[in-house]
């Protein structure tokens, strides 16, 4: 599989493109994650499985998963014509389906609802190494600031 040319907003395909808001050396670029075209998707990024984020049964920690889900999830939120200026997670459900052994790991974004004030996002993960295994699903509820669309009348 070929690396995509960009990003579902245009933007280059880059590790760093969905964490442009983040801190230089923030803690997730311990991590080797990056930027994946998919199509009908909102948002889409990979992880590799390394030594570094298994458990001791071998498998992708489920709190790293659950971090790569929830940024997944909340960077959607931020792309395209209907951004949203700020949102914050407010309820995050998880199922585990299955261990991530072999990697990448693929969470796939889309978005569910858009309100004024709460949007909806469903995340499904998938370990593209082990014949596309089925290893999460989740759907998030986030607390959301919309972009200021004109004066008000």
């Amino acid at each position: 599989m070929s690396p995509p040319s960009a990003a579902p907003d245009g933007q280059p395909a880059t590790q760093t493109t969905a964490r442009v808001e983040l801190a230089a050396s923030h803690a997730f670029e311990a991590f080797s994650w990056k930027d994946v075209v998919v199509d009908g998707a909102d948002w889409a990024m990979e992880m590799e499985v390394t030594p570094r984020v298994v458990n001791s049964s071998g498998v992708l920690q489920g709190g790293l998963l659950a971090t790569l889900i929830d940024m997944v999830a909340g960077v959607s939120l931020q792309r395209g014509e209907k951004a949203y200026l700020r949102n914050a997670t407010s309820e995050m459900q998880v199922s585990f389906l299955a261990g991530a052994r072999v990697g990448p790991v693929r969470a796939v974004a889309h978005i569910l609802r858009r309100g004024r004030r709460s949007a909806v996002v469903r995340v499904d993960v998938h370990d593209l190494g082990a014949d596309n295994l089925y290893v999460a699903t989740s759907t998030l509820t986030f607390a959301v600031t919309p972009r200021e669309t004109g004066p008000a009348a």
